[in-house]
């Protein structure tokens, strides 16, 4: 019996959608996946329905480099009402705590500090983290005491941008993978002598991917009204996730060995000397992504991708 041929079109390649409040990172990816009637598509980081902004979908080849976009810092716009906590930390969930008392610009400032760099971040209790194969929002709306510990995490800046009144301030976090902006809004309050929670939240960048490269979801069901094809136009290339780590060009030879999985030495001057994350390309085209160890490249991912491919955008 024949191997079932996948429905859709084989698009390879990454869709940048500025995702709307309302809808789920899940929805998301199943909008891209079939506006574009792509064989296969996944989400470079989950964005809660309450949050707007930057969601890169990866389709086809690209879902092997989605790794690489999650591990990229991440920057996010929020807002955060002073004097009442949530039990969800933002406005979905009811009020479980509540001050009369506002901090103002400077004592915010103040505190900044101590949110910034390597810290310990206790997730919120209505959050995707598995707790004996249980997601832990589901934990909690089943009534459970769902107690989460404290992890590390990374916040590479941390600003306030306004205080448009005294109930509420607007920040600006770049941070790492793993960083709870609720979580973030909930401490910050409490630090403060007060409580708080997130009502705004936008996510403007991850990795290599930043609001010039996003497409809201209407302009893409517009774009495909006549033919999918039409999406094409906004692709980013599989490889604009992998901009952190070196490429090497390789000859026909070498590349047909990298695609049976072998290791091929690396020759010449540009030959590296240190060890770590890289790909392989053969005339402008990604081959695989591997491991460079004593001067191998060591295949780990390898693509199945053609010419027939969107150009690379620039990198800063």
């Amino acid at each position: 019996m024949g191997r079932r041929r996948k429905s859709g079109r084989p698009v390879n390649g990454w869709i940048v959608l500025d995702k709307p409040v309302g809808m789920t990172s899940t929805s998301a990816v199943a909008f891209v996946k079939r506006a574009l009637d792509a064989q296969k598509a996944g989400h470079a980081g989950t964005l809660d329905p309450l949050a707007s902004g930057c969601l890169p979908i990866a389709l086809g080849e690209a879902t092997k480099t989605v790794a690489f976009a999650m591990d990229g810092r991440k920057v996010y716009r929020f807002t955060v009402r002073w004097g009442v906590e949530t039990e969800t930390d933002d406005t979905e969930g009811a009020a479980t705590s509540t001050s009369d008392t506002r901090p103002d610009a400077s004592a915010i400032g103040a505190i900044l500090d101590d949110f910034t760099g390597t810290i310990e971040q206790v997730p919120p209790v209505y959050s995707a983290i598995k707790i004996a194969g249980e997601r832990a929002y589901d934990l909690a709306r089943d009534g459970e005491d769902v107690v989460l510990e404290a992890r590390q995490i990374v916040v590479h800046r941390l600003q306030l941008l306004e205080c448009p009144d005294a109930d509420t301030a607007i920040f600006e976090a770049e941070c790492g993978k793993g960083t709870y902006i609720r979580a973030l809004a909930r401490d910050m309050g409490r630090r403060l002598g007060t409580y708080g929670h997130v009502t705004g939240l936008r996510r403007m960048v991850v990795g290599p991917f930043s609001e010039p490269d996003m497409v809201t979801p209407q302009a893409l069901e517009t774009r495909v009204q006549d033919n999918p094809e039409q999406a094409d136009d906004y692709l980013q290339p599989v490889e604009a996730a992998l901009c952190r780590i070196p490429a090497f060009q390789f000859g026909e030879r070498d590349t047909a060995r990298i695609r049976s999985g072998q290791s091929v030495l690396l020759r010449g001057r540009d030959a590296p000397v240190s060890q770590g994350s890289a790909y392989a390309v053969c005339d402008g085209v990604p081959v695989a992504i591997g491991e460079i160890e004593k001067g191998l490249f060591n295949p780990k991912r390898v693509f199945n991708l053609n010419e027939n491919r969107p150009p690379r955008p620039p990198v800063d």
